[in-house]
C-alpha cells in the first residue's frame, strides 16, 4: 500500500511539473555585433570556446552542413560520462549576414540540439543586442529551451535543468567572451571577400624597408626603385614580366615597414652564372633542433624579414640558395616560386594607406569565420590590380585597384558573400584621400577569377 501511494504521489507529482524548461544566461563582449554575430553563425570557432573542451579533452569534432549560417553543423563525440555524444545545427540567424551592419542594433541565431540530455524539441536562442556609449560592445543572451511532454520522467529532469544545460551555457559563454577577445577590433562588415585558389608563380624579387614617417611617397619611391632593378634583372636574365608588382609584407611595424617587392615571370628555370636552375618555393630557415614550422597553408609566399641581406647570404656567391632556400641572382635579387593554393581576397579602391585596414579587415574576418592561415609562414601579399589615372591637371581621375590576399591553411571553398553572389561595389570616382581608416575595400563589380596567381593579377 505505502508503494502504492508513493507511485500515485510520484505521478501526481510528475503531472503538476512543467512541460518544459527554460534557463539562460546573459553576458557583455566587447566586440561589434557583427563579429560575435559572425562566430555564433558557424561552428569552425565552437571548438575553442564551448565548455566542451573542459570537461572532455579527449572530444573529437566534425563539421557537416554548410560552412556557414542556417544548415551548418558540427558533431562531436566523447567520453560517455562527460561530453558524450551529440550534434548542433543552426537553424536560423535574423537577420541575414548581408544585413547587419551600425543600423541594426539586435540579432537571433537559434542552434538545434540533439544530445542524451533528456526532452524534445531542444534548441539554443542566442540574442545579440548593441550595448555601451558608442554601440561598439554586444550583450549576448544565451538560451536553452526544452519539451518534456506528457513523459514524467522528463519533467523530472527540469529538476536538473541548472546543472550540464546551465553550466554548459555559462562556461561556454565565458569561452566566447575570452576567445573574441583575440579578434582584431576593426569594422569589416563593408568587406566583400572571396576565397580564390592562386597558382605556384615563378618571381624575381628584393627586399626593402621604409620608415613609416616617410608615408606614401617613400612607399611608391622605394616601390618603383624596386620594379625598376627587377626589370632591369629580367632583361639581363633573358626572361619575361608577366604581370604587376606584388608587395609580400614581411613586417608593418609602428615605425618600420619591411617588405619584399617582386615581379611574376615566365620561367621557372634560370641561368645563372652559367648554371641552370630551377625555381623552389622559399622557406622560413630552421634553427638546429628547432621545431619544424607550424603546418601552413601551400599559399605562402615567403619572404625574407628584414631589408639588409643576412650575413651567411651577402658571403653567398651568384647562383648559390640563401637561408630561405631561393636563389642568388645578385647581391640584391632572388628567384623563388610564390606557392599556390587558397587565399581570402579582399579588393582596395583608393591609395596604398588603405591596404594597411583591408589587412587588418581581412585577417578579423579569417578569425571571426574560423579560417586557419599564419602570417608568419604565410604572408600577407597585395597586387597592384590596376594603376592610378591621373589626368592632364594632375587630378586622379582613378585610384588604384589592390587586391589584398591573406594565405590560408584550412577554409571552405566559398565565403558567405562569394556563395551569395555579391560583388565589391563600383568606384569610378575617386573617394577622399587615402586614410588607412577609409571605407573597406570597395572595388570593380567583376567578380574575383576562379584562379587568381599573382601571374594572371
Amino acid at each position: 500500500m505505502a508503494l502504492v501511494i508513493v507511485a500515485v504521489l510520484a505521478v501526481v507529482v510528475g503531472i503538476a511539473m512543467p512541460g518544459s524548461g527554460h534557463v539562460e544566461r546573459s553576458l557583455v563582449i566587447g566586440k561589434d555585433i557583427r563579429q560575435v554575430y559572425d562566430v555564433l553563425n558557424n561552428f569552425r570557432r565552437f571548438p575553442d570556446y564551448a565548455e566542451l573542451n573542459g570537461s572532455d579533452p579527449s572530444i573529437k569534432y566534425q563539421f557537416a552542413g554548410k560552412a556557414y549560417g542556417p544548415g551548418a553543423e558540427i558533431d562531436w563525440t566523447g567520453d560517455p560520462k562527460k561530453a558524450g555524444d551529440g550534434k548542433l545545427t543552426v537553424a536560423s540567424a535574423e537577420p541575414g549576414f548581408a544585413n547587419i551592419n551600425a543600423a541594426v542594433n539586435n540579432a537571433k541565431i537559434v542552434w538545434n540540439l540533439d544530445n542524451d540530455w533528456r526532452g524534445a524539441d531542444k534548441h539554443f536562442t542566442l540574442d545579440m543586442s548593441r550595448e555601451g556609449r558608442t554601440h561598439k560592445l554586444t550583450r549576448v543572451n544565451w538560451a536553452y529551451d526544452v519539451q518534456y511532454g506528457w513523459n514524467l520522467i522528463d519533467r523530472y529532469s527540469n529538476l536538473y535543468i541548472h546543472g550540464a544545460p546551465d553550466a554548459f551555457i555559462e562556461y561556454s559563454l565565458s569561452g566566447l567572451q575570452n576567445m573574441m577577445a583575440s579578434v582584431k577590433n576593426v569594422d569589416y562588415s563593408d568587406l566583400i571577400p572571396y576565397i580564390v585558389q592562386t597558382k605556384p608563380t615563378p618571381v624575381l624579387m628584393v627586399s626593402t624597408q621604409i620608415d613609416r614617417k616617410g608615408g606614401l611617397d617613400a612607399l611608391n619611391e622605394t616601390t618603383n626603385d624596386a620594379v625598376k632593378l627587377l626589370t632591369d634583372t629580367a632583361k639581363k636574365l633573358g626572361v619575361n614580366v608577366t604581370g604587376p608588382r606584388i608587395l609580400v609584407v614581411s613586417n608593418y611595424g609602428d615605425q618600420t615597414f619591411t617588405f619584399d617587392i617582386a615581379l611574376p615571370i615566365d620561367t621557372t628555370t634560370i641561368t645563372v652564372a652559367g648554371q641552370s636552375h630551377d625555381l623552389t618555393a622559399a622557406a622560413q630557415p630552421q634553427l638546429p633542433n628547432a621545431a619544424p614550422a607550424a603546418a601552413g597553408s601551400a599559399a605562402a609566399p615567403a619572404s625574407s624579414s628584414s631589408a639588409a641581406a643576412p650575413a651567411d647570404v651577402a658571403a653567398n656567391t651568384p647562383g648559390s640558395n640563401d637561408k630561405y632556400g631561393r636563389l642568388i641572382i645578385d647581391q640584391d635579387v632572388r628567384a623563388t616560386m610564390l606557392a599556390g593554393g587558397p587565399a581570402l581576397k579582399g579588393e582596395w579602391n583608393g591609395t596604398y594607406a588603405g591596404v594597411p585596414q583591408t589587412r587588418d579587415e581581412l585577417e578579423a574576418y579569417a578569425q571571426t569565420h574560423g579560417y586557419k592561415y599564419d602570417t608568419v609562414v604565410n604572408r600577407f601579399y597585395d597586387i597592384l590590380a590596376r594603376p592610378e589615372k591621373i589626368d592632364t591637371d594632375n587630378n586622379i581621375t582613378q585610384y588604384a585597384r589592390y587586391d589584398v590576399y591573406l594565405p590560408l591553411s584550412d577554409a571552405p571553398e566559398q565565403t558567405p558573400e562569394q556563395e551569395a553572389g555579391m560583388q565589391p561595389p563600383s568606384l569610378d570616382a575617386p573617394a577622399a584621400s587615402g586614410s588607412a581608416a577609409a571605407p573597406a575595400s570597395s572595388s570593380t563589380a567583376a567578380a574575383p577569377a576562379d584562379s587568381s596567381s599573382a601571374a594572371s593579377n
